[in-house]
């Protein structure tokens, strides 16, 4: 992709991610994720209404009016994109790639997050970390994050979850609000979550295909691994190959619903054919 049709790209999913984070997200975003707590600001003159618990009493006593203590939400937090990578990402049947989704689903996090001027980081992982953008604020950097998604090509097609949240609890030492986008075809990542979540707010975000929940009975035909590469002839007319399938992927699922439950961490599953802005939506309000 040349320079000028990445821009283009980059420009509108801006615009498309922006006006949702702008409209629908930020407020959404500011209260469903709070700050670390509330810190002194200023003394004020007692106005009816106010919380009698708040009273200075010093300052009421040296002026003889009641005067209050002013607090703020100490707002300042870290988000973190934990982005899937692998070659199953770059699996679609209709209008979508499920790469294209986490792309814009991404961006109208990391769109919410700088509206509440907060740091955003970016891991890009397959079954290594193919890259690692530290958190930092602003639009530019921002569309740094989404150039990456687009651009970069994984240097392998596997999926570690495992290995991608033991770098995460390496680099942010600090706690942070982790959104993991994938599609979970991955195992042996329960208790490495288990451990992350004890100490970050994170959230699981399923991106699938319907077309990946079953094979349909097409007879003999070649299909290919997408994170292995490997070709094989496939018998779709065998039932047992088909049902072998369902239950692989089942299994997946299950094992994914299961570890990030039992994490205490949050979870979100978006077909590539839904939108991804009402389910979102629905999981803000929720918490």
């Amino acid at each position: 992709m040349d320079t000028k049709e990445l821009l283009k790209k980059v420009r509108k999913i801006e615009i498309k991610t922006r006006r949702l984070s702008d409209h629908i997200f930020g407020g959404e975003y500011h209260s469903t994720f709070r700050g670390r707590g509330m810190t002194f600001s200023e003394v004020r003159q007692y106005q009816y209404g106010d919380d009698v618990r708040n009273i200075d009493w010093n300052v009421t006593a040296r002026t003889n009016l009641p005067h209050i203590k002013v607090f703020e939400e100490e707002r300042e937090l870290t988000m973190l994109l934990m982005v899937d990578i692998s070659g199953s990402e770059l699996f679609g049947t209709d209008q979508q790639f499920k790469n294209e989704i986490i792309t814009e689903i991404s961006a109208t996090l990391a769109f919410s997050a700088t509206q509440n001027n907060d740091k955003i980081g970016l891991i890009l992982f397959s079954d290594e970390i193919e890259l690692y953008i530290p958190p930092k604020k602003g639009r530019s950097h921002v569309l740094r994050i989404i150039r990456e998604l687009i651009e970069l090509k994984p240097k392998s097609k596997g999926t570690n979850v495992a290995e991608a949240l033991k770098f995460m609890r390496n680099v942010m030492k600090k706690k942070a609000i982790v959104f993991v986008l994938s599609d979970f075809i991955a195992d042996d990542y329960k208790q490495t979550l288990k451990i992350a979540a004890g100490k970050h707010d994170i959230t699981g975000i399923r991106i699938y295909d319907k077309s990946e929940e079953a094979i349909p009975n097409l007879g003999m035909v070649q299909m290919q691994d997408t994170e292995s590469g490997e070709l094989m002839l496939v018998n779709t007319g065998s039932k047992k190959v088909r049902q072998n399938y369902s239950k692989f992927y089942n299994d997946k699922v299950e094992y994914y619903k299961d570890s990030f439950a039992k994490s205490g961490a949050g979870t979100i599953d978006c077909r590539v054919d839904e939108s991804y802005v009402k389910k979102l939506l629905g999981y803000f309000k929720r918490r």
